[in-house]
């Protein structure tokens, strides 16, 4: 049986690798893109490799809506999403005294809003057919191991996606996983070209949960394939 993969902030960075390794593993790719221009050019590129089956489709997930859109039209070309991967987010600046509510806002709606909303749109189809796989895509300055570094805006809703990870994986029985994956720092447009870890090793942990088998872990947070403190 061929799997299908969703793919949020699947058009660069860790998300677009995290698509070709999918892809590599045999898995159908849905790379989704707030710009379907954008992800239909990324979505040419990974089928280069002709091996693969990618193919690109519209989705803000900072709105509900487009989280609804996105599963209806999936719905009507009878897919159906067996792995999800919540990657797509942003890290704006700021501390708790001097960022203004637009941009906290912003960050809920895209960090915790869209893994809640797409866990929402495609877990309940992945409970009817007893399999699925979910993984947010967190980081340690969500930790309170990791003294929630970073600004407020990313570490608070970073925190926030670990609960519903956990929340989440309380939930959902049978042959579904729900983990959470610290990528570490990488070199994307978000991590800067100083970051240590190529977008490869970024996702390699990604990848891992993705395609648990069914005695893998659920309800985890892991970095480099072993477990982390929450």
């Amino acid at each position: 049986m061929i799997r299908t993969a969703l793919v949020t902030g699947g058009n660069r960075g860790i998300g677009k690798e995290v698509c070709r390794q999918l892809s590599q593993q045999g898995l159908r790719v849905v790379l989704t893109s707030r710009c379907i221009m954008d992800g239909e050019e990324v979505a040419r590129d990974l089928r280069a490799d002709r091996s693969v089956d990618v193919f690109a489709i519209e989705l803000d997930v900072s709105q509900a809506e487009s989280v609804s859109r996105c599963a209806a039209e999936l719905a009507e070309r009878n897919i159906a999403v067996d792995v999800v991967v919540n990657n797509a987010a942003i890290c704006p600046s700021g501390g708790v005294l001097d960022v203004d509510d637009a941009t906290v806002e912003a960050a809920l709606r895209t960090n915790l809003g869209g893994p809640f909303w797409v866990a929402r749109a495609f877990v309940p189809s992945m409970l009817r057919a007893g399999y699925g796989r979910v993984v947010n895509v967190s980081s340690r300055w969500g930790s309170f191991d990791g003294d929630l570094g970073g600004p407020v805006g990313y570490s608070l809703t970073k925190v926030a996606l670990n609960a519903l990870t956990v929340k989440l994986a309380q939930e959902v029985s049978g042959d579904i996983k729900v983990n959470a994956a610290c990528p570490g720092w990488v070199r994307t447009r978000m991590g800067g070209d100083g970051a240590p870890r190529s977008v490869e090793q970024g996702a390699e942990t990604i990848v891992w949960l993705a395609t648990l088998p069914r005695d893998g872990p659920t309800g985890g947070f892991f970095r480099d394939k072993r477990p982390i403190p929450w």
